[in-house]
């Protein structure tokens, strides 16, 4: 079995005028946030073999407050994650398929629309997955990303 760690971006601040949405940084309650995603990471023993995380500047600074408490791990700054939708996210994590313990940060909707797809088979109108949210997917080692492949072993959120 693998396992997929899906992971929100913190709360962020609003965009100053004129800044464009993925330079937003995180606000103090999002940095507070991330790093009690890495605290409940880091007692649950869900150290990542690799991570995906979109170039937006708030999953960057939510990253580095849960690899700070889990401690660092292979990092890849993958631009199809920003604004993906759940098949995007799908054919990306299929490239990583050697990846036992795959750690995504990345933005809703498409994270929890693919928990979705991947537990019960269907996106539909579903929204679950709050700022600093963690989903961790448990799936056949060698399966394809698609919908029903996946059980949900733990969700949390702060």
């Amino acid at each position: 079995m693998r396992e997929l760690i899906l992971l929100r971006h913190a709360h962020a601040e609003p965009a100053d005028n004129g800044q464009a949405d993925i330079d937003r940084p995180l606000s103090p309650h999002g940095l507070a946030e991330a790093e009690a995603a890495g605290r409940w990471l880091h007692e649950q023993r869900l150290v990542p073999d690799r991570v995906l995380c979109s170039p937006a500047r708030r999953t960057r600074e939510t990253l580095e407050a849960v690899l700070s408490l889990t401690g660092y791990v292979e990092q890849r700054l993958e631009e199809r994650i920003y604004d993906a939708a759940p098949g995007t996210l799908a054919a990306l994590l299929d490239e990583h398929r050697e990846v036992e313990r795959l750690l995504v940060v990345g933005h809703n909707p498409g994270l929890e629309q693919l928990v979705a797809l991947m537990h019960s088979g269907q996106s539909g109108d579903y929204r679950g997955m709050p700022p600093a949210a963690v989903a961790v997917l448990s799936l056949p080692m060698e399966a394809a990303i698609e919908p029903g492949i996946a059980r949900l072993a733990a969700f949390w959120w702060p």
